[in-house]
């Protein structure tokens, strides 16, 4: 049995980078939620309270997309 480590080592680094990049983004999506309540409590702008909200929701829409990939790669 040989056991191709330079492959191991694409798919350990690949994977790792996605992982950490995903988390990143969705915390990016929390953290754009959560300055969008205290700007709503602090009577902020209209505008920079939609952008946020649109980042936050962006965020989470590009993790949806990488998960469904993930799992459209498993299932093709």
């Amino acid at each position: 049995m040989q056991i191709d480590w330079q492959a191991l080592g694409t798919v350990l680094g690949v994977t790792l980078a996605v992982t950490i990049g995903l988390v990143g983004v969705f915390t990016l999506g929390i953290v754009g939620l959560a300055k969008r309540e205290s700007a709503d409590g602090a009577a902020a702008s209209g505008g920079t309270a939609a952008l946020t909200r649109t980042g936050a929701y962006a965020c989470f829409a590009l993790c949806a997309a990488a998960v469904a990939y993930g799992i459209f790669l498993i299932v093709a």
